[in-house]
């Protein structure tokens, strides 16, 4: 277990909510080709894995991770799963 879906959702949600809200082309995977939604994934990860550095070693506690797990993870090139 990794954590990354937990983080995903509790840093990403509300900036996530917003995009859809707006209309921004990365927050319209439903209907987007399969090259968009690509593109979604790998702008999420980027954005997800960033959002790990700026976490204290508090809320990595909460979310299963090590402040390395974390640093390892966010340097992880997007493509990377």
């Amino acid at each position: 277990m990794n954590g990354l879906s937990d983080a995903r959702l509790t840093m990403q949600s509300g900036e996530l909510e917003q995009e859809a809200a707006s209309g921004h082309l990365y927050a319209q995977t439903g209907t987007a080709k399969p090259a968009v939604r690509r593109w979604n994934a790998f702008w999420q990860r980027l954005i997800t894995r960033r959002a790990l550095l700026r976490l204290t070693d508090e809320q990595l506690k909460d979310v299963g991770l090590s402040r390395e797990q974390a640093l390892r993870e966010a340097q992880l090139p997007f493509w990377k799963l």
